[in-house]
């Protein structure tokens, strides 16, 4: 029997992508709303895409520790702790994904962190490719939706698929606004 393919796994600097689309831009003055923003658009999209996705944000400046919170089985939002750079997670994920031996896609546009990315062996996407792909992903999912021949499926609301702690996090990060 044919072993069934693991997903592709994207690797997203948050920051960098919060700072190069103008949906997010025009946010950043509430970075709580753009990081979630964020999240919400790239969720939608891993599950279109079948994509295993993780968001990591910078904390370098923070005496905090890294911590992560687990937003459904493919999507996962990491927070860097104290002294770490999104970089380096990003580099230390990607190398032990990549000797895993699943594909890895780094979303950034730092152009030294693509070279470390594409010499670990994985790919690299820019932030502005990655809000093409989503958008083009965004026009097939209304195309696919709006065919009168296609029954919409039932809504599913992330409260329904997440664990209790996860969603109690989840809304205490939105009231921290």
């Amino acid at each position: 029997m044919a072993r069934q393919r693991e997903p592709e796994y994207y690797l997203i600097d948050g920051y960098n992508v919060i700072n190069a689309w103008p949906e997010l831009i025009r946010l950043r003055g509430n970075l709580d709303e753009a990081r979630d923003v964020l999240v919400h658009i790239l969720t939608e999209y891993g599950v279109f895409e079948n994509y295993e996705m993780t968001v990591v944000f910078d904390a370098f400046f923070t005496e905090d520790e890294e911590h992560e919170l687990q937003i459904s089985d493919r999507m996962r939002v990491i927070y860097t702790g104290a002294g770490e750079t999104a970089d380096s997670c990003i580099e230390r994920l990607a190398y032990t994904a990549v000797r895993a031996g699943r594909e890895v896609h780094v979303v950034t546009s730092d152009g030294a962190e693509q070279s470390v990315i594409l010499g670990a062996g994985a790919y690299r996407i820019t932030s502005p490719e990655l809000r093409r792909s989503v958008k083009k992903a965004k026009k097939q999912m209304k195309a696919e939706y709006m065919n009168p021949h296609i029954q919409p499926l039932a809504r599913s609301e992330l409260h329904e698929r997440i664990d209790r702690d996860t969603l109690a996090r989840l809304e205490e990060l939105r009231r921290r606004k």
